[in-house]
Parts: C-alpha cells; sequence; structure tokens
C-alpha cells in the first residue's frame, strides 16, 4: 500500500491482520471496560503497541478526514492509531502542520477518552506545541468536566518538565489536588516524580505543605523515588 494516500478500509484491514482475540480480552479487563468502569464500553480488538506502530509506519500520511473517521471509532486500537498518526505528522510537519494538528486535536478531546490515548499524544502534541506559547489553556481544561481533559492538562506538562520548566506542572497538579478521580492522582503524582527527577528541592517545596491534605495516591506516586526513610516520613506527614 503507498503511503500516499491510505485509505480508512486499508487501515483498518491491516489492524485486523494484527488482531488477537486473546489479547483483546486482556486489553478489555486491564482497561477497565465493565459496567461503571472509567472504560465502560470501550471495544478492544487485540492489537499490542509494537503492531500499531508498525501500521502508523505504513500508514503514516493519512490525511485529515481518514484520522478522523479512526478517531470516531468505537474500537480503542482505531483510535490509538489515529493519534500515533498525528503525533508522528506533528513531529514531521512544518509550523502550519502542527498548528492545525493541535487545534484538530483540541476539537477531539472527546475522542481521547482512555488514559493510554492522553498519556501517548498530550505531550507531544499539546505539550510540544505549547512550548513557546501562552499555556492558558492547561488551566482550562483542569477546570473540565472531563476526566480526560484535566488528564491531558497535567500530562501535557511533560514537554515542559523534559525542558527543565517545573511552574505549569506545579500549577496545574495543586488545582488537581481535590480531583474526585484516582486516573487524575496518578497522573499527577506521575508528573510531579518528573519534576522530582530533575529537581528533587522543587518537588519537596511544592509537597511539604500539602503531604498531609494530597491524595495518597498522588503522594505516593510523587514520592516513589525517594530514599525509604524520606519516603515514610512523607506518608506520615511529618517531612
Amino acid at each position: 500500500m503507498s503511503e500516499a494516500r491510505p485509505t480508512a478500509s486499508a487501515i483498518r484491514a491491516a489492524l485486523r491482520s494484527r488482531a488477537s482475540a486473546r489479547d483483546a480480552g486482556v486489553l478489555q479487563r486491564f482497561f477497565k471496560t465493565g459496567p461503571g468502569e472509567y472504560g465502560e464500553g470501550d471495544i478492544f480488538i487485540g492489537v499490542r503497541l509494537p503492531a500499531l506502530r508498525a501500521v502508523v509506519r505504513e500508514f503514516g500520511a493519512a490525511d485529515e478526514r481518514v484520522v478522523g473517521s479512526l478517531l470516531a471509532s468505537p474500537i480503542h486500537e482505531e483510535r490509538m492509531l489515529a493519534l500515533l498518526i498525528l503525533v508522528r505528522q506533528f513531529e514531521k510537519g512544518a509550523e502550519k502542520d502542527r498548528d492545525s494538528i493541535y487545534r484538530f486535536y483540541l476539537g477531539h478531546t472527546a475522542r481521547i477518552n482512555n488514559w493510554d490515548l492522553v498519556d501517548c499524544s498530550a505531550p507531544n502534541i499539546v505539550g510540544a506545541r505549547l512550548l513557546d506559547r501562552p499555556r492558558r489553556v492547561l488551566d482550562r481544561l483542569a477546570r473540565s468536566r472531563s476526566l480526560w481533559e484535566r488528564r491531558i492538562a497535567i500530562v501535557a506538562t511533560f514537554a515542559f518538565i523534559r525542558q527543565g520548566q517545573f511552574e505549569d506542572t506545579l500549577r496545574i497538579a495543586d488545582r488537581l489536588l481535590g480531583d474526585p478521580h484516582d486516573l487524575i492522582h496518578k497522573a499527577a503524582g506521575w508528573m510531579l516524580r518528573e519534576v522530582g527527577k530533575r529537581d528533587t528541592a522543587a518537588l519537596e517545596r511544592f509537597l511539604a505543605p500539602r503531604q498531609r491534605t494530597m491524595p495518597r495516591t498522588m503522594l505516593r506516586y510523587a514520592i516513589e523515588r525517594f530514599p525509604e526513610t524520606r519516603r515514610q516520613a512523607y506518608l506520615r506527614g511529618t517531612a
């Protein structure tokens, strides 16, 4: 298949040729797709990430119409593939292409509706686009009623952390301290841990006044790499 004008049907056929019913069952359970769970109703066909990346390499030139069709799919791997294609195109694109992809992404957040979909794309599109731009959109996303938009807000800051910029991560994490969802606590704790890998003092300045009140999951993720004695002090609220 030529990369010039890939079709949605050709891409779907390539995905299905790599699908595994056994893997689909494993993924359905892992991503909590049962009634009342965060991924309720999501459908997996059992395509693992390395195979998805192979399809991206084959069909990375898919146009916006095709990507939009994949992103609208009820099948998880099709949505994941759409996002991986967008990431690839963003990384290779000119300035105007990057802006178009960024806007397309923010216009389709309702379809970026599981944690792996957010994590594979938010830093590489939203965060990367905002590296040299105002970042107020992250505060809007952090206030959203959508669990996934709130996760986009904090995980997008990974792009800034990689550049040694921590202010936005700490601000958004502070805003999310009262969030009701464990998946937000995990994401914020993960980003705080990434800050700590680069600047332990900056992380401890954030944690010290919040250690007794922040969600335990967030705290545990944030201090995961601390020495055991220091970690235990934070868990007791005495650090």
